[in-house]
């Protein structure tokens, strides 16, 4: 029976599985830091490609626009409308891809500032709660940032300029005479009422079109003018995405 029991134990141990073994030494944590740093860095660094890669997408296409607007009087003030809201879908993408790209900006930044910061010149302040941060963003992941405040980010960064050619692209499409479909040899629209009959958009008139870029602009100007307080890493220096 005993040894019924023991070879029982025995195979119940070989079939368990086994924990992988936890670096113990000095040696072992520092190595297996650097490994980790380097495999949040390339997470970092493929994420921060696909940010840009969008932001290459709206340049394109904010370009591509423009040469189809302004180069000849036929084309229509609405393809710049339509490229306004092609800009703020490509926003919303980036938006939602620097949320993620920024938990992993948030580790490695914490590995710099905290770790390897400290080996090259320790300093007393140091934060001792460093590694049980970033331990609660292993074992459950979460976003850091909110989706509009991520928005307001990228439009500070880089989609304000797109919105602003686009604004003057489409003011000067719909009071210049050269630019309609007339071709009236007129340099400057000679009257407000000629600025809001171009602005029609089929059988929506211009004013309503015009009020709607309006406060849509407004909105714009909102989210890249407001800055809210912030306790990560964007108080830490200067260099950031």
């Amino acid at each position: 029976m005993a040894t019924e029991l023991t070879t029982s134990h025995l195979l119940d141990s070989a079939t368990a599985p086994k924990r992988p073994p936890l670096p113990t030494t000095t040696g072992e944590i520092t190595n297996t830091l650097n490994h980790y740093y380097r495999g949040e860095l390339a997470r970092m660094t493929s994420w921060r490609d696909r940010i840009d890669r969008t932001s290459n997408w709206a340049i394109t296409v904010v370009a591509a626009l423009l040469s189809v607007s302004l180069s000849t009087p036929t084309s229509h003030h609405g393809v710049l409308l339509f490229g306004m809201l092609l800009i703020t879908l490509l926003l919303m993408i980036e938006a939602r891809r620097y949320r993620f790209f920024d938990v992993y900006r948030a580790r490695v930044r914490q590995l710099e500032r905290s770790y390897f910061a400290q080996i090259l010149m320790p300093e007393a302040e140091l934060n001792p709660d460093w590694a049980l941060s970033i331990a609660k963003s292993l074992r459950a992941p979460r976003l850091l940032l909110g989706y509009f405040e991520a928005m307001q980010r990228r439009l500070r960064r880089n989609y304000c300029w797109m919105y602003a050619i686009l604004l003057m692209a489409w003011i000067l499409k719909i009071s210049t005479p050269k630019l309609q479909a007339e071709g009236a040899p007129q340099e400057l629209a000679h009257s407000w009422s000629y600025i809001v009959d171009n602005a029609a958009l089929g059988p929506i008139p211009g004013w309503p079109v015009i009020t709607t870029v309006v406060v849509f602009y407004a909105l714009i100007l909102y989210g890249t003018l407001r800055r809210k307080l912030d306790d990560g890493d964007f108080p830490h220096g200067e260099a950031h995405v």
